[in-house]
């Protein structure tokens, strides 16, 4: 394992405010604008120095591809492959006790308006574009204009894909990927939720991947559950290896071979670097069959990160 199969996202420092566990004292005492920009550039610069090369980032996920861009023009690194998001509006602003911190919409006039934005921060660098969080009841696939711009898009160079979230998840990669315009595909990379204790979409993306798509998988860590609340086999895996749970759950994701990318989501440089300890780690047969075993019903996985609280 190495980091050519790590990308990092900035989920959990764009905004003040997100649903991971164990930000709290990971982020600077004051998360106004300012700080958490020089925040992320400190996770940027250890991740780009431990080899990592991807950037995952999205519209919703509030500065960040603001601050990325600030940082890519800084240090002037012409080598990070970036992939971002449009269907998600960031409407916090900027606070941590807002009422709605993102409101979905997948239509075309959304898409323009986000992609615009996007090439204005970032520019020609973006090289997968996803649909955010797209399910299998999402009203972009009867939309012929914006599955013909999206097919534009990708017609353009731009690699066009797309995120899931949910119990059904396999439903919607299925879906989405017979998705056609003028009988070409129009997706060709997908990233999912998949972690020891959400594995359901598994069979779905091992088949994505067989069929040539490339596969990205984001929440390794439960957003955050597996670091700070991590069950008794993963703990006793952790201590048996001389590392910590996140390590445990960033390599089981590794494990497969279906996955392309990892994405990870450290809210500082400490959490970064515990999280890529898992380069090192090589599960047992033993490892993977105590993990296997952690799998929740997946209704039950999303009830429980539908009640995370935004702080």
């Amino acid at each position: 394992m190495n980091a050519d199969r790590i990308a990092l996202g900035l989920a959990a420092l764009g905004r003040p405010a997100y649903i991971n566990l164990g930000r709290e004292d990971a982020l600077p005492p004051v998360r106004d604008v300012a700080s958490m920009r020089a925040a992320t550039f400190a996770v940027l610069d250890d991740a780009y120095a431990a080899g990592v090369r991807h950037v995952d980032v999205a519209r919703s996920y509030g500065r960040s591809e603001e601050f990325l861009a600030g940082w890519l023009a800084e240090r002037g690194h012409a080598d990070v492959e970036i992939t971002s998001k449009w269907g998600y509006a960031y409407v916090g602003e900027w606070r941590l006790d807002a009422d709605v911190h993102e409101v979905k919409e997948h239509s075309a006039a959304r898409f323009a308006a986000q992609w615009a934005e996007t090439l204005a921060l970032l520019g020609d660098r973006v090289g997968l574009y996803q649909v955010h969080s797209l399910t299998v009841d999402s009203p972009l696939f009867a939309d012929e204009p914006l599955l013909e711009a999206l097919a534009e898009l990708s017609a353009n160079g731009v690699a066009v894909g797309f995120s899931t979230s949910g119990p059904a998840q396999a439903d919607a990669i299925e879906r989405a990927f017979a998705v056609e315009v003028a009988g070409r595909g129009v997706f060709s990379a997908v990233q999912s939720t998949w972690n020891v204790l959400e594995p359901s979409a598994g069979p779905a993306l091992a088949a994505a991947h067989a069929a040539g798509k490339r596969v990205l998988v984001k929440e390794t860590l439960a957003n955050g559950r597996l670091a700070v609340e991590a069950p008794a086999a993963v703990r006793g895996i952790a201590a048996a290896h001389g590392t910590g749970p996140d390590a445990v759950a960033v390599a089981a994701v590794l494990a497969n071979d279906w996955v392309d990318r990892a994405v990870i989501g450290p809210a500082s440089p400490v959490q970064l670097a515990a999280n890529l300890r898992a380069e090192a780690l090589d599960l047992t047969a033993a490892d993977r069959a105590s993990l296997a075993a952690l799998a929740e019903e997946p209704g039950a996985y999303w009830r429980h990160r539908s009640s995370l609280q935004w702080d």
